[in-house]
């Protein structure tokens, strides 16, 4: 069985930071492609980011510059560092991943930046 568990989520002011884990299970984590998408609220859900197995990243535009992604293999874990928020950034956090030709994902976490 396949599980993600995000975790780290909160309240912080406009210019803070925040650091989200996601633990994966279930997978062969070293090979795997993790995704970290975005739910605004009354919005649809959004790619943040992805860490491929080289540890190669990619960002969509508004993150950039102000969040970094990472993995940590031995612990299964990939990390969404999040620098210099905005109350754009508000939204429950998800990680995702595509494992045996099926996308798993996590039960997010919530993320509030007030200004």
């Amino acid at each position: 069985q396949v599980y993600l568990v995000e975790s780290g989520g909160g309240l912080v002011q406009a210019g803070g930071s925040l650091k989200l884990s996601c633990r994966a299970s279930g997978i062969n984590f070293g090979i795997s492609a993790m995704n970290w998408y975005r739910q605004p609220p009354g919005k649809q859900r959004e790619l943040v980011g992805i860490i491929v197995s080289s540890g190669f990243t990619n960002y969509t535009d508004s993150v950039k510059g102000r969040f970094t992604i990472s993995r940590d293999n031995a612990r299964n874990t990939v990390y969404l560092q999040m620098n210099n928020l905005k109350p754009e950034d508000t939204g429950v956090y998800y990680c995702k991943t595509r494992w045996k030709l099926r996308d798993y994902w996590g039960r997010g976490t919530q993320v509030t930046v007030s200004s």
